[in-house]
């Protein structure tokens, strides 16, 4: 695998910048949606049942979206050391395709295969 070019390395950092602020509003609208159901709320029984469900959706979203910011921080802070596009685990190439997919990844598609099969 090659390093990435400058201009492939300007795109990946525009794409995290605009990954990383689109997260931040998203978490900024789901914290209404997330806000455990009143017990006292007159929603009825199964609306009720729809609505922590729904809570409990939200929250895993949040969970989820919560994980992919700190792994965009860390991938700009990778992109401000000089670092981005080497794998973290390894120290090899990381590849374009990859970081297109997901311009976060901190590992290799080989090494990122490891951590999944010991996990």
């Amino acid at each position: 695998m090659d390093e990435l070019t400058p201009a492939q390395l300007r795109e990946l950092e525009a794409t995290l910048r605009m990954q990383q602020e689109e997260m931040k509003a998203t978490l900024d609208d789901a914290n209404e949606v997330s806000q455990p159901v009143e017990p006292d709320s007159a929603i009825g029984r199964i609306s009720r049942v729809d609505a922590i469900q729904m809570q409990q959706m939200a929250q895993a979203n949040r969970r989820t979206t919560m994980r992919r910011l700190e792994q965009t921080k860390a991938a700009l802070q990778r992109v401000s050391a000089e670092v981005y596009g080497e794998c973290a685990e390894c120290g090899g190439d990381i590849g374009y395709p990859r970081l297109k997919a997901r311009p976060e990844a901190p590992f290799c598609l080989d090494c990122q295969s490891r951590r999944e099969r010991r996990a």
